[in-house]
């Protein structure tokens, strides 16, 4: 059974994607199974040229599999911001509660009545240090008046669902995987993962 590392450290993301792939046959490890790993800057224009970058240096440095993604909030009437800097987009400390908030006063002070909005994520997968594989999957939505529910992370408390009048912070985790960017990336590369093993 080959080992799948991914590219990140963070432990609800490892659980993420253990939880889509665990009809794959792979070992899945987070970079935090590994010493002196190298440290990247995700500077690209676009979700799927930062989740390859993560990919192709996490693969070269494991010599193996490597998985990455990248994924963020665009408001069409902020001309897609905060887009490849969503995590960012308030300051360095990456604080969601501050990111909602800028994006909330940024579409209130410009009394944009287009509210419009999508979630995107764009995976990545590395063999080697060649890119096997690119996913790319979007969910439509609006951002809400204000945050709200308290599930999920990011700017789940803003962006909401118009068939369900709730926000991915009010939804639960069913619904969630039915409907989001995250989710239907992964559907495929789940299937593309139990092709290619």
């Amino acid at each position: 059974m080959r080992t799948l590392v991914v590219a990140t450290k963070n432990d609800k993301k490892l659980h993420e994607l253990r939880r889509y792939l665990k009809s794959v046959r792979a070992n899945v490890v987070s970079l935090k199974e590994f010493s002196k790993t190298p440290k990247i800057v995700e500077n690209k224009d676009t979700f799927k040229e930062n989740a390859a970058k993560k990919a192709l240096t996490i693969s070269r440095f494991v010599r193996g599999l490597a998985i990455a993604d990248d994924s963020g909030l665009c408001v069409k009437a902020l001309g897609d911001a905060p887009g490849v800097r969503s995590a960012r987009f308030a300051g360095r400390a990456k604080n969601d509660k501050s990111n909602n908030l800028k994006v909330l006063k940024l579409l209130d002070a410009g009394e944009y009545k287009n509210r419009k909005a999508r979630f995107v994520c764009a995976v990545a997968i590395a063999d080697n240090g060649k890119i096997v594989k690119i996913i790319e999957e979007s969910c439509g939505g609006v951002i809400a008046g204000e945050m709200k529910g308290s599930h999920g992370f990011g700017y789940d408390s803003i962006f909401m669902i118009p068939k369900y009048g709730k926000t991915f912070g009010q939804l639960g985790l069913k619904t969630k995987d039915k409907i989001s960017h995250r989710s239907k990336a992964l559907k495929k590369v789940r299937e593309f993962l139990r092709k290619y093993l």
